[in-house]
């Protein structure tokens, strides 16, 4: 049987997709054929219009969907509003750092129900669409920090090892069913948020642009390199591939070999 990434004919909600790794996930899917549907909880021209602009630069059918992750009742009327769901990208997140005697309680429930919560309720929303259509995706973002720990990040630390649990036991649950469940366990990325925290802390520390990078934010990722949200895309179009089906349960690091300390 021949190997293949075309993805015509399926549709992939990404949550928390009008920017960042969500957006560059969305990019490359609509790019392997898949329709798209693009989701945080803003409601801005500019949000559908991302959509229109996939759609133009891809020929597939792109829309926007406003839905707050952090109520469980929106996240599964987001997929009841998409009516169909071929493969899921659970990527919505925030972060607050604090030590875990500070850490205000209402950041500890935000983190919680928006990077953990949340795709719960996506995916128990998804799968009896999944199994009716008789294929599936499901693909959680997690973290380096899904498979360690940092001081000071105590509630987005359990909230990516909870979703990298989740993870094997949706798997489990799926695996006589042609449904997978992975995670993808970044380290850090370049996005725009990212990107535009590099000059103050090239001002703060009094250092080039390389040497910010390589030896301030990224003291922990041995590759000195960031990856890419082109690289989140096609690692989550290569688990949506045929040459994936028997990759299940598992996590992929994308993390230039942050968790092989």
């Amino acid at each position: 049987m021949a190997i293949t990434t075309d993805l015509s004919g399926k549709t992939a909600i990404i949550t928390g997709s009008n920017s960042g790794i969500g957006l560059g996930v969305a990019r490359e899917l609509a790019r392997a054929g898949a329709d798209i549907v693009l989701n945080s909880f803003t409601d801005r021209d500019e949000d559908h219009a991302l959509a229109a602009e996939i759609a133009s630069e891809t020929r597939v059918a792109a829309r926007y969907i406003k839905a707050d992750m952090s109520k469980g009742e929106d996240c599964r009327a987001l997929i009841e509003t998409a009516g169909t769901c071929d493969i899921l990208v659970n990527n919505a997140g925030i972060q607050h750092v604090a030590a875990i005697d500070q850490f205000p309680v209402d950041k500890w429930n935000a983190i919680i129900a928006i990077n953990l919560n949340a795709a719960f309720h996506t995916t128990a929303a998804a799968l009896p669409l999944m199994r009716k259509a008789g294929w599936g995706r499901v693909i959680n973002i997690a973290s380096a920090h899904g498979l360690t720990a940092s001081p000071y990040k105590s509630a987005y630390v359990a909230a990516k090892h909870g979703i990298v649990g989740m993870t094997k036991v949706v798997a489990l649950e799926t695996a006589e069913d042609p449904i997978t469940a992975n995670a993808i366990c970044p380290g850090y990325v370049l996005t725009p948020l990212v990107e535009a925290q590099i000059p103050d802390t090239m001002k703060e520390y009094d250092m080039s642009r390389e040497d910010v990078i390589r030896n301030v934010m990224l003291t922990r990722q041995p590759s000195r390199e960031f990856a890419t949200v082109e690289q989140m895309g096609g690692t989550a179009a290569f688990l949506c591939s045929d040459a994936a089906a028997q990759i299940t349960g598992t996590t992929i690091s994308v993390d230039g070999g942050w968790t092989a300390l």
